[in-house]
């Protein structure tokens, strides 16, 4: 049941919002968060965990437990078909977590809820958010006939986030169509190492070949026009097309698999008054590399330390600084991500310029470490967390 009043209202409990809710409960705070879903999903998009949100996720309790339930991945490999044009190794990273964590988002999800029922907090489900009215007090929520008023309302709710379409916060990026992906997790016998992620730069778009628990692999590829439900001759196709050439790999079994679409778009403020964005209600763009779940993770830490500070008697100035943070921090990984899928498409008579080039400056130890920084996400690291005088608890 929906309570009356809390301090923060929170919509949507993907990792975002989770993370947010944790944050927030560990000090203290009276936070309410709700999701529309009934159940929490078993299918997910993101499937790693990059050294900083490990970093990050330590503050919070959550780092130990979710690098038990997955698989260390030691290194990053660039390729086309069977030559490896960069490797990014992550042994050396400036990090007690000198790997990347390999790990389904329902597992993520998972550990952030045990770890949120510890600290005495919950997911209400299912509510739909159907209203949103500023107060100079806060903000009213609707949930069809019930409202919840909050001190401040966090939009953790999605590309289509609800939060930001009532606060009226437009959500803008570069013209153009939107890309389409293919998702599956599935068993495939494979030379490739299981000790490390890989992307397939290749005519028709990049596909991330990346090792998960349980003898599964998870493929992400950009495709143009993909079928529903992708099913194992299509994805054989896409291997075949694609990835090793001298030793294609073999799809045993398909476990899931999906399709999707999006625009990269960034908001164009992640604060309207008492309404505060993240996540993917924040910002969108390709998945190559990784960083999507990572950043909103990222964001959500970051927001849940500065409400505390505010409703532990700071000025609520300091929420503008999260926006002006968190926003740029957006605007770089979507950039990052473009750029990937654009090494990937170089037209066929570009390629063996552009392979030549990148094996070439591969050979470069502070070019690799500069690759490694930003893809681990420690290239984000501030030289200061935001200071709060609440305690954690």
């Amino acid at each position: 049941m929906l309570p009356g009043t809390t301090d923060v209202l929170i919509v949507g409990a993907g990792p975002t919002g989770l993370t947010a809710a944790l944050t927030l409960a560990r000090r203290g705070v009276d936070v309410t968060l709700v999701e529309q879903r009934e159940t929490p999903a078993v299918t997910s998009r993101a499937a790693v965990v990059h050294a900083y949100t490990l970093e990050v996720l330590d503050r919070v309790g959550a780092g130990a437990p979710l690098v038990e339930r997955g698989l260390r991945s030691a290194r990053f490999s660039v390729r086309d078909r069977d030559r490896v044009l960069i490797t990014v190794p992550f042994d050396r990273l400036p990090s007690r977590h000198r790997y990347a964590l390999m790990v389904s988002q329902s597992v993520t999800e998972e550990v952030l809820t045990e770890r949120l029922a510890e600290a005495g907090g919950r997911v209400l489900r299912p509510y739909r958010l159907t209203g949103l009215r500023q107060e100079p007090d806060g903000a009213v929520a609707q949930f069809g006939d019930t409202t919840v008023r909050a001190r401040w309302v966090v939009g953790a709710d999605g590309i289509r986030s609800t939060v930001r379409e009532l606060a009226g916060i437009p959500f803008t990026g570069p013209d153009g169509s939107a890309e389409s992906f293919v998702l599956a997790d599935v068993r495939v016998d494979s030379a490739l190492p299981r000790d490390g992620a890989s992307i397939f730069l290749a005519r028709g778009g990049p596909l991330v070949w990346a090792p998960l628990p349980d003898d599964r692999v998870r493929l992400v590829a950009t495709v143009t026009d993909p079928p529903a439900e992708p099913d194992l001759p299509y994805l054989q196709r896409l291997l075949d097309e694609r990835g090793l050439r001298r030793e294609p790999d073999q799809v045993r079994e398909v476990l899931w698999s999906s399709r999707f679409r999006l625009h990269r778009r960034v908001a164009e403020t992640f604060r309207a008054g008492p309404v505060l964005l993240a996540g993917d209600a924040g910002h969108v763009h390709s998945p190559a590399g990784g960083q999507g779940m990572n950043l909103g993770i990222c964001d959500a830490v970051d927001l849940g330390e500065t409400l505390s500070a505010v409703l532990a008697g700071g000025p609520d100035t300091i929420l503008d600084e999260y926006a002006a943070r968190r926003r740029p921090l957006a605007h770089e990984v979507a950039g990052f991500a473009d750029r990937l899928t654009r090494l990937a498409t170089v037209p066929s008579a570009g390629r063996p310029a552009r392979d030549a080039l990148l094996r070439l400056v591969s050979a470069l130890p502070p070019v690799r470490r500069r690759v490694a920084l930003r893809l681990s996400g420690l290239s984000q690291r501030p030289s200061d967390r935001v200071s709060h005088p609440a305690t954690s608890r």
